[in-house]
């Protein structure tokens, strides 16, 4: 694929892309690159279906999980019940959450901020773990919050069992939480449309608990599209051995926005190739489908009530300083792809 006028800097690659998308296949794609268990590509405006390859499949969304965290405690950062501000206590069970993390340490105290750009740029385990403990009550009536909206969204083949998408226990897939291309499609549409998700999830590089006696921790975002990919700005990856690699991306180009979300990844052969595969395959789906919109199609618009959480509720953090560069692939008019795309078969 070629692409006009964009800057082109090669990766490693492994394999090229797979022959030319068919209209509606029913099975997962395999490739000399990888596979996936299911794929959707939606027009973020209208909600249209620009591509599809078994969106419907039921498998783990992983820490993608942490976007209905998210549209949870956006609820009640709106209806006042916490602020930004908020200072959460961290308690021994936040604490002991495994995989991604902080390492949150019991007593410790974060404001509520600044555990959401921990969950939502380091894909924190525990920092969503005690967002959803101090924010509900408890983790289990959180996790009810997160399906009575997950129902409200028409989120039909969806169960979350936790607010950060780490396996049972058990480690039986049924299990832990269970959803599809297709629900988080929906839920992402709605996180751009009626919050401010990318005020998070676009940020590539922060620190986190600059107080800390042994000074902060240095988060980047798992998203590997950002500032890689024109337009890329969001939304969440994830991965667990029973999910695969899982990605739901946002991309703006000239008004129009697409969400493509891709579940169940791996690399040839099934290995774990730490995303890559995903990346790549992602990328492609994000072309195919601003070629998909048509031209006279309606352009993307948030809600004017979504503009930031906290202009009703004031942070006492700053933003972020962006680095050099983060300040050059922030130049106006500057295309931004970092992804050399091997050509489609014919």
């Amino acid at each position: 694929m070629i692409f006009p006028r964009l800057a082109l800097i090669t990766i490693a690659l492994v394999a090229p892309l797979s022959a030319a998308t068919r209209a509606k296949p029913t099975r997962p794609e395999s490739s000399d690159l990888g596979s996936y268990k299911g794929a959707i590509v939606i027009d973020a405006a209208t909600g249209k279906t620009l591509f599809e390859n078994n969106p419907d499949v039921v498998t783990p969304p992983a820490s993608m999980t942490k976007l209905m965290t998210f549209a949870v405690l956006f609820d009640k950062l709106a209806d006042k019940t916490i602020t930004l501000n908020t200072p959460v206590t961290v308690e021994a069970s936040d604490a002991k959450m495994g995989g991604t993390q902080v390492f949150l340490k019991e007593k410790e105290i974060f404001s509520v901020e600044e555990l959401i750009y921990a969950m939502m740029i380091q894909s924190a385990n525990d920092a969503a773990h005690a967002l959803a403990r101090a924010s509900a009550g408890s983790v289990t009536s959180f996790v009810e919050l997160m399906n009575a909206k997950a129902r409200t969204l028409g989120m039909s083949q969806t169960k979350f069992r936790s607010p950060h998408g780490l396996p049972p226990t058990s480690r039986r897939i049924a299990e832990g939480d269970l959803s599809t291309p297709r629900d988080f499609s929906l839920l992402c549409a709605y996180l751009l449309r009626k919050t401010d998700v990318l005020t998070y999830t676009s940020v590539r590089k922060r620190d986190f608990g600059s107080a800390r006696p042994g000074g902060p921790q240095h988060m980047e975002n798992h998203n590997k599209l950002l500032g890689k990919v024109n337009g890329v700005d969001g939304l969440k990856t994830g991965y667990t051995i029973g999910a695969g690699y899982c990605l739901s991306a946002t991309a703006l180009r000239n008004g129009k926005r697409i969400i493509v979300v891709i579940m169940g990844s791996f690399g040839k052969n099934g290995e774990i190739d730490k995303g890559h595969s995903r990346d790549l395959k992602t990328a492609d789906l994000i072309e195919k489908g601003f070629a998909a919109i048509p031209s006279n199609s309606a352009p993307f618009v948030t809600s004017p009530s979504t503009s930031n959480v906290a202009s009703t509720s004031e942070s006492n953090l700053s933003a972020a300083p962006l680095s050099t560069a983060e300040k050059k692939s922030a130049a106006p008019n500057e295309s931004v792809i970092k992804f050399s795309l091997p050509p489609t078969r014919k």
